[in-house]
């Protein structure tokens, strides 16, 4: 299966709120509409970071990146987070996922970025599983405080 993969544009928002409210929903959390349009609105803004790839397949969204680029202390070059991946249940199994990430890591050559990172839930095997065949995850472990 083919997937174009492309920027999000402000006419996607209507096929993009299903995928979100499907991500949400996975990770069992609820976030505000008001949350939920502020991060839209970053997404569309070009001098935010935020960023949302999406892929379509026979022109219907079956799934997003979004990512953001950042400077670290590691290297002279950005690094690029890759907060959320998701794919509708519907379209899983195609290939969309690895279409996304090999997305991201196209444009981190084209555009210099160091390495991509991103955390997954620990009861995520079907992710992990994916992403393992990019590489196995690194030692460290993650500390939140929530303000």
């Amino acid at each position: 299966m083919v997937a174009d993969i492309r920027d999000a544009q402000a006419g996607d928002l209507e096929a993009w709120l299903p995928l979100w409210e499907g991500y949400l929903t996975f990770y069992k959390t609820e976030i505000s509409p008001e949350i939920t349009m502020a991060t839209w609105a970053r997404i569309l803004d070009p001098m935010n970071p935020l960023t949302c790839r999406v892929a379509s397949v026979g022109g219907n969204l079956a799934g997003f990146a979004h990512h953001h680029t950042h400077l670290t202390t590691w290297d002279v070059r950005p690094t690029c987070y890759l907060e959320d991946l998701f794919v509708s249940p519907t379209a899983r199994g195609l290939g969309i996922g690895r279409a996304l990430l090999d997305d991201l890591v196209d444009l981190g050559k084209a555009n210099d970025w160091m390495a991509i990172y991103w955390i997954t839930a620990d009861d995520n095997k079907t992710a992990q599983t994916l992403y393992d065949t990019y590489n196995k995850r690194d030692p460290f472990i993650r500390y939140s405080i929530t303000l």
